[in-house]
């Protein structure tokens, strides 16, 4: 990939998307995540990346969306999503963002909640429409990430814990509503997950529950499936994942005696995070008595995660990728944040001024949780696909960084 001439067409900070990486990973899921007894469905969690160019390479793939937000549905509707193919997640959906998704005939609704529910029953009633829903369970299940991305223990914000109170509630209601419809349960453990046992408890207890219903129900196993972002990770391959969770529903049922309509998981960090890059310059170099800083042209505006929940990454000098690293050095951005560090303690070579230097697996949660503190300017997005470059999302410019104030 020929970083300085990117530079030179689009400017740096800039996030770069190798498409050809991400179809190859697309189709390893697709390829392995096959059952003869049971349907199977692929979904992609969109706050990963949720733009235009990504939908519609979901699109060229016939991949179902994962969305979280109106904002998330909004751009799914105007690229022409099949909306029959959209699953509308949140903890805390509005009335405005219940009632667009039931206008729009959003194919399925990821019920977090007895609220959430009551609120839908009011919404379905009023506008007489069917809606097809998941409940989201909260099983027990903990994976062992950091805390902020683990989202099963008994406390977490999502979902409600089988056989409580609340549970049993969302059951009866739904009996007497003419509208509402129980396609399944959802059941989302966390993220960043290196190990496949979590998912097989989870499995067990999932069918043990839908075995109990008079028709074949839908099992959402969300995502979380690890990925790779330094030497540290040891991800297990995608194809493995698939046919392993897909083996284990097939063991699981037959064991158990029970029926199942369709099995899906929600990846989207595997799908994107590898395949994404973000490219900056180097402007100041730093030696303090204990510390040598690189500082760059972006830093915790367009990724947060390391000053968020202390995120690894790793990266290199452009050109410089062979030669003898003997600095350890702490890459900076340029926030009034003394947390705005992007790497700390890594081995670069010596660096100067104008340099590019380039993060590697920024491709989930970098541009969608980037952000105007400092007012700095969202950086441009570029997909390359086939050795061609395509800008897909344009660098904000000053003036639209205010356009909105008054």
């Amino acid at each position: 990939m020929n970083y300085q001439n990117l530079k030179e067409k689009y400017g740096t900070p800039l996030y770069i998307y190798d498409v050809d990486l991400m179809k190859d990973i697309i189709c390893k899921y697709q390829n392995n995540f096959k059952s003869n007894q049971f349907e199977t469905e692929l979904i992609y969690a969109s706050k990963a990346l949720n733009i235009k160019a990504m939908l519609r390479l979901l699109m060229r793939y016939n991949l179902s969306l994962d969305v979280v937000s109106l904002g998330e549905l909004y751009t799914a509707k105007m690229v022409g999503f099949p909306m029959e193919k959209i699953y509308f997640h949140g903890n805390n959906k509005s009335l405005e963002e219940l009632t667009y998704a039931v206008k729009e005939a959003v194919g399925t609704i990821v019920v977090d909640n007895l609220m959430e529910l009551e609120l839908l029953h009011q919404i379905t009633q009023e506008l007489k429409k069917n809606v097809h829903i998941y409940i989201r369970l909260n099983v027990g299940v903990e994976a062992h990430t950091h805390k902020y991305i683990v989202t099963a223990h008994v406390d977490s914000k999502f979902g409600v814990l089988y056989q409580g109170k609340e549970y049993a509630e969302m059951l009866d209601l739904i009996k007497q509503s003419s509208y509402i419809h129980l396609q399944g349960f959802h059941s989302h453990i966390g993220s960043q997950i290196f190990d496949l046992a979590p998912y097989d408890a989870t499995i067990k207890k999932l069918v043990e529950i839908i075995k109990t219903f008079d028709q074949p129900l839908d099992i959402n196993l969300g995502g979380g499936f690890g990925t790779t972002y330094t030497d540290a990770d040891h991800p297990i391959p995608y194809e493995e994942v698939s046919k392993h969770l897909v083996q284990t529903m097939e063991n699981e049922l037959m064991k158990q005696n029970a029926h199942l309509h369709k099995i899906c998981i929600e990846p989207g960090r595997s799908i994107v995070a590898e395949a994404g890059q973000t490219l900056y310059t180097i402007g100041g170099i730093k030696q303090t008595p204990n510390k040598l800083y690189y500082f760059i042209d972006g830093g915790m505006t367009d990724n947060i995660r390391p000053a968020l929940y202390q995120a690894l990454y790793h990266a290199e000098i452009v050109g410089k990728e062979n030669q003898f690293k003997n600095k350890i050095v702490t890459i900076a951005g340029k926030c009034c944040e003394s947390g705005d560090i992007i790497i700390e303690n890594i081995l670069l070579p010596e660096a100067q001024r104008n340099d590019l230097l380039v993060t590697y697996s920024t491709g989930a949660y970098g541009y969608s949780m980037s952000s105007n503190y400092n007012k700095a300017l969202t950086p441009a997005v570029v997909f390359v696909e086939d050795g061609k470059d395509e800008l897909v999302v344009k660098r904000q410019s000053l003036a639209e960084l205010i356009e909105r104030e008054i």
